[in-house]
């Protein structure tokens, strides 16, 4: 970054064409890098209508010099930091916007640099497949003659911007406003199909809870932080579009393009409802997930419970009856040892052992049964 840095610096100490505009004879070009991977298209207007589509960075920067009157689109995927720093010098982007638009990762926001706006949108896409939603970045700076845009990611399809805005030249010939905010537009339009994915999933979700999956808790869990994510990209929608309508007057934007930004804003408003509606919905159903949790831990323990105390209620009449039966085997083992007892002389002796037999189980019975074991 410290190296980014010293070309930012050394490119600013440039004079800026755009501002100035100086013959191509007197003026050298700007470092463009050789190699155009990350042009995906460029393109220079004039009153709406494409008039010139050079192939390069450096071919932009001559006929946009040629001709001051046209307004110059360039769309980039990941540039390079040497295409960062000819941008910069051709029109004339400030240090700190260029080392954002360098680097994902930004927060959702708009700066104004003079009378350039630097804007960082972050896309969503709903992912069918994983059911799940991709987030993507894009970097716009806009200017008086020019629009740039850095795409970090799939989404938006900028390619459909551009037709439909080629497609009505009257709304083009307004400018780059016209421009960013039909990029608005685009993003916000974006997050339709996320919001519709989001709502799916929470209705299977819903499902789930009641259905009694064990599973659903990891996946209530999955869909809130998704959730979150997509409110960060989405709420500082808000605060954005009101700094934009701040400086109509100071900036003459046209009538027609604030009726288009209020629409704009309206559809934002829109989804941020959605969202916080989707968060809500996710919080509820985590805590009666959890009630429902809690309730079926508490029907199994309490069976376990029932089970342990039926078993308990088995044991004691085994046990019982164990102790009924043992009495007499014992007395009888006792009279069957070859002793010579006097018992055994006795008339009635056998009649006496099985007497005592019965008394002995007869006892056992009652002292068994009034504690409640048989």
């Amino acid at each position: 970054m410290s190296d980014f840095r010293n070309l930012a610096k050394r490119a600013f100490r440039m004079p800026m064409s755009r501002r100035n505009p100086e013959p191509p004879t007197v003026r050298s070009e700007p470092p463009t890098p050789t190699g155009q991977k990350s042009l995906i298209d460029s393109a220079l207007y004039r009153d709406g209508r494409r008039v010139h589509t050079p192939e390069s960075l450096a071919e932009t920067y001559r006929m946009a010099r040629a001709d001051p009157a046209t307004m110059a689109w360039i769309g980039l995927r990941k540039p390079s930091e040497a295409e960062l720093v000819s941008l910069a010098a051709e029109f004339d982007l400030h240090e700190l916007a260029l080392e954002d638009a360098m680097e994902a990762h930004q927060r959702a926001k708009l700066e104004r640099y003079g009378e350039t706006l630097f804007v960082v949108l972050r896309a969503a896409r709903y992912n069918d497949a994983s059911e799940s939603v991709d987030f993507s970045e894009l970097h716009i700076f806009v200017g008086p003659g020019f629009v740039l845009t850095v795409r970090h990611g799939r989404a938006p399809d900028l390619s459909a911007v551009r037709q439909r805005m080629e497609s009505e030249p009257e709304l083009l010939a307004r400018g780059h406003e016209a421009v960013l905010y039909a990029i608005f537009d685009a993003v916000v339009d974006g997050y339709a199909p996320v919001v519709a994915g989001l709502r799916n999933d929470i209705d299977e979700i819903e499902t789930e809870v009641f259905g009694g999956d064990p599973a659903v808790s990891r996946r209530i869990y999955e869909l809130s932080r998704e959730v979150v994510q997509f409110e960060r990209a989405v709420r500082p929608l808000a605060g954005m579009l009101k700094a934009l309508a701040a400086g109509w007057e100071k900036y003459d934007v046209d009538p027609e393009l604030r009726r288009y930004l209020r629409d704009v804003a309206d559809h934002a408003a829109v989804v941020m409802e959605q969202v916080d509606t989707f968060r809500h919905a996710l919080a509820d159903m985590l805590t009666v997930n959890a009630t429902l949790v809690a309730q079926q831990q508490n029907a199994e323990m309490q069976a376990m419970t029932q089970a342990s105390l039926e078993q308990n209620e088995e044991i004691k009449r085994i046990s019982s009856w164990a102790a009924i039966l043992f009495a007499p085997t014992l007395i009888g083992t006792v009279y069957g040892m070859n002793f010579d007892i006097p018992e055994l002389k006795l008339a009635f002796g056998y009649p006496m052992a099985l007497a005592m037999m019965v008394t002995t189980c007869v006892g056992l019975y009652l002292v068994f049964k009034r504690r409640n074991w048989l």
